[in-house]
C-alpha cells in the first residue's frame, strides 16, 4: 500500500510505525472473510481492509469524522485478521495508533466520557472488589442486564502453603480475583502439585489493557511500568522464572510491554525482559503433562466438555492447540466447536458493555455451536469471555485450570479438602 504521510504525523514515532504496517497490505481482503464485525454488518468499513483505508487517511492529513471513530470503535482487536493475513500486516498495532489520534480529534459526547472514565478508573481500583461483593450480595435483586455481569460468589478455597525450588510469579489482575477467585488459587494448587509455587507481587495489579484499550493509553502504559517495577526484583535476583498469566487478556498485553515501552529509556530493557519472561498458563502444559497424569484422578471419557478458545490466546498469542491437546491427553473429553471456533465470543474487555448490540449477537452465535457438543461445560482461558458467555447459558462456563485442580488427587494436594469441587 502506497502511503504519503502529512507532515503532522511524518516524523512520528506513530507514524513511521503506522507507515511501516500500512505498506505491507496488499489489499487481498482475506481479513474481511474472518471479521466478526464485518459478517454481522457487511459494511466494508466495519472490516479491517476498510479501518486500514480510514486509518490511512487520517494519517495523510483527512480530518476524522465521528463515523470515523464509529468504526474504529466497533473493531474487536480480535486480531483473527493477523492470523489470516498473508503479508503479515499488525493490524492491532496500527488500530492503536489510529485510535489514539481519532480519539484526539474527535471528541467524546459527555454520556460516552462518564462511561469509559467509569470503565477505566472502576475495573482497574482497588474498590472493584467490595463494589463487586456488593453486587452480589444483592444479584437476585439486580436487573437482568447488570446481573449478567455480576457473577454468584464463589470460594477460591486454601492457597496452598508448600514452598518449592521453583518459583513463578502469577499476575492476580484487577478483576479476576473479585469475580472468579478460585481461578488464581486453582492455578496455585495445580502448580503446587507440580512442584511449582505461585508467587503475587500485591503492587503488580492490572496489566494496563483496559485503560490502553479505552484510549487512556499513558494510564495504561503507567500500570505496565507499575507491573514491571513489583516483578523486577524477583526476576532480576533469579528468585522467579517467569510470570505465569491465566487470563489471556493479561497474557497478550505483558507479552507486549516490550513493544509498548520500547521507547522508553528507564524501562526498555526491562520491559522487553519482562515480556520474555511471560507465559501463559497453557504454555507450561506440556512440561506438566508427567507430573500431571501422576496427579490428578482420570477424568470420565463420557463427560463432553467444550472449548473455546480466546481471541487473545489463538490470535494475540498465536497459541493454538495446546491447551486441549494437553487435556486430552490427560483424559478430558474435550470437544472444540464445530464451526466458527475462529470468531471471537464478543467479549473482548470492555466492548461487551460498550457494544453490547454486536457483542450479544456475536456471543449468542458463539454459544449456539458450542451447545451443539451437549456440553457438561463449557471451559476458557480468560475471565472476560466465561463471564459473557456465561450470561447466555445455564451451561456453567469456567477456566479449565479449575476443571485440573478439581481432580487433583489428595495425596498430591494437602490442600484437596479446602478446595470446592463440582462443575457448577
Amino acid at each position: 500500500m502506497q502511503t504519503q504521510l502529512s507532515p503532522e504525523f511524518a516524523d512520528t514515532a506513530d507514524g513511521r510505525e503506522a507507515e511501516a504496517i500500512l505498506r505491507k497490505c496488499v489489499h487481498c481482503g482475506f481479513c474481511t472473510a474472518t471479521c466478526p464485525t464485518y459478517q454481522l454488518l457487511g459494511d466494508e468499513l466495519d472490516g479491517p481492509r476498510g479501518r486500514i483505508y480510514l486509518i490511512k487517511q487520517v494519517l495523510e492529513g483527512q480530518q476524522p469524522t465521528e463515523k470515523t471513530r464509529t468504526h474504529l470503535d466497533r473493531c474487536l482487536t480480535c486480531r483473527n485478521c493477523e492470523t489470516t493475513c498473508p503479508s503479515g500486516v499488525q493490524y492491532g498495532h496500527l488500530v492503536d495508533i489510529g485510535r489514539r489520534i481519532v480519539e484526539k480529534k474527535v471528541p467524546r459526547s459527555p454520556g460516552q466520557r462518564a462511561l469509559r472514565w467509569t470503565l477505566k478508573q472502576g475495573l482497574t481500583s482497588p474498590l472493584f472488589a467490595p463494589a463487586m461483593k456488593l453486587g452480589q450480595s444483592v444479584r437476585g435483586l439486580l436487573p437482568p442486564a447488570l446481573q449478567a455481569k455480576v457473577p454468584a460468589r464463589q470460594s477460591a478455597g486454601t492457597w496452598p502453603s508448600r514452598t518449592h525450588a521453583r518459583r513463578m510469579l502469577l499476575l492476580a489482575g484487577c478483576v479476576q480475583p473479585a469475580m472468579a477467585p478460585n481461578i488464581n488459587a486453582a492455578t496455585a494448587r495445580v502448580l503446587d502439585a507440580c512442584g511449582i509455587q505461585t508467587v503475587i507481587a500485591e503492587a503488580a495489579r492490572c496489566c494496563g489493557a483496559v485503560k490502553f484499550h479505552l484510549n487512556d493509553q499513558a494510564g495504561g502504559l503507567d500500570q505496565m511500568r507499575a507491573a514491571i517495577d513489583a516483578w523486577w526484583p524477583l526476576l532480576d535476583s533469579g528468585q522467579a522464572e517467569a510470570i505465569v498469566l491465566n487470563a489471556s487478556g493479561c497474557g497478550v498485553t505483558v507479552k507486549e510491554y516490550g513493544h509498548l515501552l520500547r521507547d522508553d529509556p528507564a524501562y526498555a530493557a526491562k520491559a522487553a525482559r519482562v515480556s520474555a519472561a511471560a507465559r501463559d498458563l497453557g504454555e507450561l502444559l506440556p512440561e506438566l503433562l508427567p507430573r500431571l497424569q501422576a496427579a490428578i484422578d482420570k477424568p470420565s471419557a463420557h463427560q463432553v466438555l467444550a472449548y473455546h478458545p480466546p481471541c487473545t490466546l489463538q490470535h494475540g498469542q498465536q497459541l493454538r492447540g495446546g491447551v486441549e491437546q494437553a487435556l486430552r491427553t490427560l483424559g478430558f473429553a474435550l470437544q472444540t466447536a464445530p464451526e466458527e471456533s475462529h470468531l471471537c465470543c464478543g467479549s473482548a474487555g470492555t466492548y461487551s458493555v460498550l457494544q453490547p448490540q454486536l457483542a450479544q449477537p456475536l456471543r449468542d452465535r458463539k454459544l449456539h455451536h458450542l451447545q451443539k457438543l451437549q456440553p457438561a461445560a463449557i471451559l476458557s482461558s480468560n475471565i472476560g469471555c466465561i463471564t459473557h458467555l456465561q450470561s447466555g447459558t445455564e451451561v456453567p462456563v469456567r477456566h479449565w485450570i479449575e476443571l485440573l485442580d478439581e481432580a487433583l488427587l489428595p495425596a498430591v494436594s494437602s490442600e484437596k479438602a479446602a478446595s470446592p469441587r463440582g462443575l457448577a
